[in-house]
């Protein structure tokens, strides 16, 4: 086991001890570096524990019912040495709120979640992110990489370049991928006008998804907020799969790359547990 997991078990036995919890609670953890930091600890069931009890094939609320009563049982547990991988990926309803900004915060507005299992996590998370309403029928991408968050996709971008993908770029992101070797077609911001634009990419559907990473949460001038914002208005707007988040893209990348020619197939949830 890694030394984070290790230490994220002992702290959590710790805060157990010191409060005397008997039923379910929710602790979260962040960890950078090998350093474990506690975010919070409520005494209170999360929305993960179904989806928990699910992936492990434990009923945790049974268990923890049962703790509250004073009943113990004894037995094994298995609960992170299992043979599938269990992912749950958030829905939101942008599209319903027209001129909203849509980019999730730390709030989490999401109003549903999609979970699935797979074999691995690329095939957990690509199920359940296209489960979401999510798909990309065309190997055709819009890239709007902001700063130092380019070379930390160059990899993805670069075997999707190799697997025929066509991509569509912003002048930064453009010069970045050229200078690695990568072609792309350079693509005006909204604000610039000319052609090729994006308003125009995006209202004649010349893409199948959207990544727009910026640079920080704010950007330095107000034409550089409002390109991305038009940007990400046009991909909702136009029912375009949009992805805002760092970690998302490189997921879904690794997964266009392993897994978009390939049939989906998705078991029941039986046949992952009951093996």
């Amino acid at each position: 086991m890694s030394k984070p997991f290790v230490v994220r078990k002992k702290v959590t036995r710790k805060i157990v001890k010191a409060l005397n919890i008997t039923g379910p609670f929710n602790i979260q953890f962040i960890a950078k570096n090998n350093e474990i930091r506690v975010i919070e600890c409520n005494l209170r069931a999360s929305r993960s524990f179904p989806f928990v009890s699910k992936v492990t094939n434990h009923n945790f609320i049974e268990i923890a019912t049962k703790a509250i009563m004073g009943i113990r049982e004894t037995g094994p547990f298995n609960t992170l040495d299992l043979d599938y991988v269990g992912v749950k990926s958030p829905q939101f309803s942008y599209s319903r709120l027209k001129g909203a900004n849509p980019v999730p915060h730390v709030e989490m507005a999401s109003t549903g979640e999609v979970a699935c299992l797979g074999e691995d996590l690329n095939d957990a998370f690509f199920q359940s992110w296209q489960a979401t309403e999510m798909s990309v029928p065309e190997k055709k991408i819009f890239l709007s990489i902001g700063g130092s968050r380019k070379p930390r996709l160059l990899e993805e971008i670069t075997e999707l370049h190799k697997l025929g993908w066509e991509l569509y770029t912003t002048a930064g992101t453009h010069e970045f991928l050229a200078q690695n070797g990568i072609p792309s077609q350079c693509v005006n911001k909204a604000s610039e006008g000319g052609e090729p634009n994006a308003t125009t990419v995006i209202k004649d559907r010349k893409v199948s998804l959207i990544i727009n990473l910026p640079q920080g949460t704010r950007s330095s001038t107000s034409s550089q907020v409002t390109d991305g914002f038009r940007l990400r208005r046009l991909a909702i707007d136009h029912n375009i799969p949009l992805v805002t988040n760092l970690q998302a893209a490189q997921l879904i990348l690794q997964c266009l790359a392993e897994l978009h020619d390939k049939e989906v197939y998705a078991k029941s949830w039986q046949e992952f547990v009951q093996n």
